[in-house]
């Protein structure tokens, strides 16, 4: 989208052949095989040269390998360049996200986060899009949107960067429970039963950590839940589906190349929830099902025999919450 506007889009890469082959043959052949990249996508290794004089420095790196990458960049980034993550997840050490790692890397940086409903694929097709930009820098947001902005493309902006931000995250989790679903052939009213009570869930969690809840009825929140629990296009959706087929964790990774972010954000989202004492039925009982072999219909019947409470989040008082 970058490249299209006749702006130099400088992309950094692990691997010295992967950079050599987008370079020659215009095509991320691993990750988006297929679309032809236009001659202003540049690819490098080397960091420098990819960070030198950019004015938006967008950090797509999974979450595993965030901190890491972010520190070998340190050193060429400037106070002036504004950094925006693209990354849905957590840091497991810290319990962080990734604005909040580059909050504490670049202090003197404006800081954003970019999420949305956005399958890359259907983007590269140029499908009708729309995205989130949260930041409380008001230059940022505007210099995004200005930069991203096309006929294809439109992009909203927000304040609430930690709410956006971890709608974004949370999501992954139960777009896996989607496609675990999807594989055993459950009718419509169960998926939107699904889908609505995992966006009960998420904003359950965001309330307990300070983000604003509302933000979960954008395009951040439901929109991308929306999107990832109903398209086989998103990885998470896809390994919650051969969950479903009864393969193992190590067999989808291997079919997949990488790891989806939910699979993580499931261990460390579990965890907080039971620490913090936040009522996540659905995750609880993935969980058992992911790392604990738990049959799927056993969990299910003790979903259902759960406590029954406000269709609407936040719409009756706290005590009575429940899935």
């Amino acid at each position: 989208m970058v490249a299209e506007k006749g702006i130099e889009a400088r992309l950094w890469v692990r691997n010295s052949d992967a950079a050599a082959a987008i370079n020659e043959t215009r095509e991320n052949s691993r990750y988006v095989p297929g679309y032809r990249l236009l001659r202003g996508v540049k690819a490098s290794t080397d960091l420098e040269t990819v960070l030198n004089g950019a004015s938006i420095v967008f950090v797509a790196i999974p979450s595993s390998s965030f901190r890491s990458v972010v520190l070998q960049a340190k050193a060429f980034i400037k106070p002036e360049q504004m950094l925006v993550s693209t990354t849905k997840g957590i840091e497991a050490s810290t319990f962080s996200l990734m604005s909040q790692i580059l909050e504490h890397e670049f202090p003197a940086n404006p800081i954003g986060v970019l999420s949305g409903p956005n399958l890359a694929k259907e983007i590269a097709k140029r499908e009708l899009t729309a995205t989130v930009v949260a930041s409380r820098d008001e230059a940022l947001r505007r210099a995004v949107q200005d930069l991203l902005q096309a006929p294809y493309f439109r992009v909203y902006a927000a304040e609430d960067t930690y709410g956006v931000e971890l709608a974004g995250t949370l999501k992954n989790i139960y777009a896996i429970a989607a496609g675990m679903a999807a594989s055993l052939g459950v009718g419509e009213n169960t998926r939107a039963f699904l889908i609505t009570r995992s966006l009960a869930e998420m904003s359950r969690l965001a309330d307990s950590m300070g983000a604003n809840p509302m933000t979960f009825l954008g395009l951040a929140g439901v929109g991308d839940l929306i999107v990832t629990c109903t398209s086989p296009l998103s990885r998470n959706y896809r390994v919650g589906h051969a969950l479903g087929e009864g393969k193992s964790l190590d067999q989808i990774v291997t079919d997949l190349g990488e790891v989806a972010e939910g699979v993580n954000t499931l261990k460390l989202i579990r965890e907080h929830s039971r620490e913090s004492d936040v009522y996540m039925p659905i995750v609880r009982g993935l969980y058992k099902v992911v790392f604990e072999g738990a049959p799927v219909e056993e969990v299910v019947s003790k979903f259902m025999a759960s406590v029954q409470s406000a269709d609407v989040e936040f719409t009756l008082p706290h005590e009575t919450a429940g899935c």
